[in-house]
């Protein structure tokens, strides 16, 4: 069993920062793939950004240049650092990961909410 835990989320002003984190627990394996996905109420889940294991990195395109996903290895954490948050970014923010089998796991979420 792979627990993701979030943590992070919250209430922030427009143009504002935040960071999320997240630490995967469990019977991880190798960890392939980590990242972070989101979805507003009525829309699809989308991916906001993942890192491999080989250190690539993919952004969604209405976060690229305003978001940093970061990795630790070591401690099976990625954080996703936030800037200039615009209204739209509220959502709910899903850790996600990715084992070496493929296997694929959630995290509960955590609440962005940008007022403006």
């Amino acid at each position: 069993q792979v627990q993701l835990v979030e943590s992070g989320g919250g209430l922030v002003q427009a143009g504002g920062s935040l960071t999320l984190s997240c630490a995967a627990s469990g019977s991880i394996a190798s960890i392939n793939t980590m990242g972070w996905y989101r979805q507003a109420p009525g829309k699809q889940r989308e991916l906001v950004a993942t890192v491999t294991n080989g250190g690539d990195i993919y952004y969604g395109d209405s976060v690229q240049g305003r978001f940093t996903i970061s990795r630790d290895n070591g401690k099976n954490t990625v954080a996703l650092q936030m800037k200039s948050l615009k209204p739209e970014d509220t959502c709910i923010y899903y850790c996600h990961l990715i084992n070496a089998r493929g296997m694929s796991y959630w995290g509960e979420g955590t609440l962005v909410t940008v007022s403006s």
